[in-house]
């Protein structure tokens, strides 16, 4: 404890240089004056403080000087001693990763869900329906769930206990992707790489590709293709003006080409992104856009990174894997996932296609890179998911996904038809889970914020998607069929 003495006139008016020093000195000071009749000859007031922090900035020994002034008014001081830990903050000599900091406020899902959590305390009574992140609501098909049951069952026995499985995925599941989703298209088991995800497995791929590359992608996109890209060094800085960053090649989609790019107009890149159905647009690529696009890639020497991750919500005859395209499987990578098809994204569950025809500009395979980034970096789906996954490529299982999927394209439906009857240009839907409405004239995050505000509905701003965004708003399909009639209703009273 340490101790000086200090007359109380000088901390009120009276001392007028000493009480910036005060107040500098000790910023985690409070003061309440009070007067008191206890004046003595000699009044003074004695302060404490059990923190030796209390007068780091100040050259004040208290054990060899003491303030003598004249004094009118007597005061009583109150020392409150900040932790040590606010005051002086540890730093290491770790410099920050550069490319951090060129990243955008958050991601954008957390920040629609930062905003979701300020309008509740806003209005904490209020019945707040979320039809923005692409999050899967109805309840996993039982067919499924009793296939992990039964194998979480039988880790508790030693004749089905199983510790570290292959990094590459069980080979019965890898099988059944094979025979399902690719069959006749010359893609085989040792070409699928199962993990928990087609999202980690897009940072894989970047982790993969290094910093030394430059990269395409659909304008409006899925925004963890450019956020990966920023993390690592593949861009240049943010250029505000033009909302986007330097080396990327932004694609422009919309509605007059049909949400596909025209390729004419596209500079050369090594790794193009594309996803079909497209999220957020809804749009999928026709045969012959998909024919254009892998010739672009052959006469560019590029890679695509096919996301396919809503194939199975197309109902007509557009191709459903980039590897129906004749060549494909020399200048594209596939990535996929369980998430919305069987409602695992939770659960996390996907797999990554990387053909052996696939190679490097030195003639190195890229899936054998891809297997050394798999075997440093992840140690192989829950073996408990890929029983859930066996599960939903049994007869049984597709059929139980179907009936899921047919679900949501109903929401599709009843959601398009409400704002097309309220005058709006609808996109999307037809082959995807995903809606796609046009204000013209606005501002997305200007939409999204009246939508919230007045029918207490949460959607994500098209702009959020890349500038090409910009006067659209996406509506999910992901609810439950009364939040989705209950949101239409809202949405009608709010435009009508």
């Amino acid at each position: 404890m340490c101790q000086f003495t200090i007359f109380a006139s000088a901390l009120l008016n009276e001392q007028p240089l000493l009480r910036p020093a005060l107040t500098s000195d000790f910023p985690h000071l409070r003061f309440w004056p009070k007067m008191s009749s206890m004046v003595s000859q000699n009044p003074a007031i004695s302060i404490s403080s059990s923190s030796s922090t209390f007068l780091a900035p100040s050259n004040f020994n208290p054990r060899s000087q003491n303030v003598s002034l004249n004094a009118k008014n007597v005061a009583i001081c109150k020392c409150v001693a900040a932790p040590e830990e606010v005051l002086t903050a540890y730093k290491t000599k770790v410099s920050r990763n550069a490319n951090m900091g060129k990243l955008q406020a958050g991601y954008l899902f957390p920040e629609i869900a930062r905003r979701r959590a300020a309008h509740l305390q806003k209005y904490p009574d209020a019945k707040v329906i979320s039809l923005g992140i692409g999050d899967t609501t109805e309840p996993i098909p039982e067919v499924i769930t009793s296939a992990m049951a039964k194998r979480s069952l039988a880790l508790s026995t030693v004749e089905g206990y199983s510790g570290y499985g292959a990094e590459q995925g069980e080979k019965p599941l890898r099988n059944a992707i094979a025979s399902t989703f690719y069959n006749d298209l010359g893609i085989e088991e040792g070409d699928i790489f199962v993990s928990d995800g087609a999202k980690c497995d897009i940072s894989r791929l970047q982790m993969m590709f290094g910093s030394n590359v430059t990269i395409a992608v659909q304008d409006p996109s899925y925004p963890a293709y450019v956020d990966s890209s920023v993390i690592m060094g593949q861009t240049g800085q943010y250029l505000k003006d033009a909302e986007k960053y330097g080396n990327i090649e932004y694609m422009r989609c919309t509605p007059e080409n049909g949400f596909f790019p025209d390729l004419s107009l596209a500079s050369r890149a090594d790794i193009i992104f594309f996803c079909s159905p497209n999220n957020p647009t809804g749009a999928a690529a026709t045969r012959e856009q998909l024919t254009q696009l892998v010739q672009f890639a052959k006469d560019n020497g590029s890679i695509i990174v096919y996301d396919s991750a809503y194939a199975m919500y197309i109902s007509d005859d557009k191709p459903r894997s980039i590897f129906e395209i004749p060549g494909a499987k020399e200048v594209a990578i596939e990535t996929a996932s369980f998430s919305k098809y069987a409602g695992f994204t939770g659960v996390r569950l996907g797999w990554t296609v990387i053909p052996k025809q696939l190679l490097f500009s030195d003639g190195f395979p890229v899936a054998r890179d891809f297997n050394r980034i798999v075997c440093t970096s992840f140690n192989g789906a829950s073996n408990i998911s890929q029983a859930g996954g066996l599960a939903c490529l049994s007869p049984e299982g597709l059929k139980a996904m179907q009936d899921v999927i047919g679900f949501y394209k109903e929401n599709t439906n009843i959601i398009t038809e409400t704002f097309e009857t309220l005058g709006f240009k609808v996109y999307g839907g037809k082959n995807a889970p995903y809606v796609w409405v046009h204000f013209p004239g606005r501002s997305s995050w200007d939409v999204f914020a009246e939508i919230l505000e007045k029918t207490h509905v949460v959607t994500t701003p098209g702009s959020g998607f890349g500038p090409g965004g910009e006067g659209f708003v996406r509506v999910s399909a992901f609810g439950h069929r009364e939040n989705i009639l209950e949101a239409c209703r809202r949405f009608k009273q709010l435009y009508n």
